[in-house]
């Protein structure tokens, strides 16, 4: 679908968060009610990633303007896994803009698994979105760069801007991924097949592999989504990342897409743009307000965490963060 958008000044609408004390207060009041949470179980499909302690468990929360509130398990390393797809999306995008992208990967949700092959079938060998590992396939192979070295540099400067630290690879969680990623390597042949992906499909699947595999905390994706959040400018760092247009862009993706084929139930029941990964964080994102972050390995059968998604879903209501949630406004005259 193109809509014939009048190039207008875009306005905003955002809100405030409620005191630092009181986000302070219910913070620690979610990730107590969920500490003892114990349903769900841990990825093994990796085996790098089976042995993950299920009791781990942090929140974060980073204000737009960079307040900082944290409770837990929040500077625990662990690998970053597919939230990587939102953030090189979001490098794509600054590169070659907002039709260019739409039109090579797409903003549709499939339905389907994340890992899905019938996904590209059905759809004529376009991948659909960017949050499914086709599409992320799709969007690695775009990234800027004559190289792949250069293409992998250019990811993993850009994912440490967003942090506003240096991400290194966990070589061993590499080294597992790589040694079981067929799944993958058949997805960027299949796309290698329909003119979706035009170099080396298996040194695209090397480099998605290596970005899954950054080392990341909680703390560290909350500092990302707000980044997200304010605009583009890190809030810790004070750096332009990416510009406006593409936090939006990139926003609206992960509130269609970021929670696989969960993302409708989760837009219906919390209201925020959110992506998660197989190794138990997750980060939602609350434009002009901030991001929160949770790190719980146990996940539920689409992939997401288990005790991540019911902290989000509470400080979704008590910080005031639905999207959709408004108030009745009395008319002035």
């Amino acid at each position: 679908m193109h809509l014939d958008i009048p190039d207008i000044k875009q306005e905003v609408s955002t809100g405030s968060l409620p005191s630092r004390g009181r986000v302070d207060e219910l913070v620690t009041a979610a990730y107590t009610r969920y500490r003892n949470h114990t349903a769900g179980a841990v990825a093994d499909y990796i085996p790098a990633l089976a042995d993950a302690d299920p009791n781990l468990f942090g929140v974060c929360v980073v204000e737009s303007a960079g307040a900082t509130h944290a409770v837990g398990d929040t500077d625990t390393l662990f690998s970053i896994q597919s939230i990587s797809k939102a953030f090189v999306y979001a490098l794509v995008c600054e590169a070659f803009g907002h039709e260019a992208v739409h039109k090579r990967v797409g903003v549709n949700n499939t339905g389907l698994p994340f890992n899905s092959v019938m996904a590209i079938e059905l759809n004529h060998g376009h991948p659909m979105n960017p949050m499914v590992n086709a599409g992320a396939l799709a969007t690695t192979a775009l990234t800027p760069g004559c190289t792949f070295d250069e293409k992998w540099e250019g990811i993993r400067a850009t994912l440490s801007d967003f942090a506003g630290r240096e991400l290194v690879v966990d070589d061993e969680v590499y080294r597992s991924e790589s040694e079981t990623n067929m799944r993958n390597k058949a997805l960027a042949r299949l796309l290698q097949s329909y003119g979706r992906i035009d170099i080396d499909p298996l040194g695209v699947v090397d480099i998605y592999t290596r970005q899954c595999s950054l080392l990341v905390t909680a703390r560290d994706l909350a500092v990302m989504g707000a980044t997200l959040a304010d605009a583009g400018v890190n809030p810790l760092t004070g750096e332009r990342v990416v510009s406006a247009r593409v936090c939006r862009d990139t926003l609206a993706v992960l509130a269609s897409t970021g929670m696989y084929e969960g993302s409708g139930d989760w837009l219906f029941e919390i209201g925020l743009p959110a992506k998660s990964g197989v190794s138990g964080g997750i980060v939602a994102v609350a434009p002009g307000k901030g991001a929160v972050a949770t790190f719980s390995p146990p996940l539920d059968s689409a992939g997401n965490s288990e005790r991540g998604q019911r902290v989000i879903a509470r400080l979704s209501r008590a910080l005031g963060l639905n999207l959709f949630a408004s108030s009745v406004q009395v008319a002035t005259r």
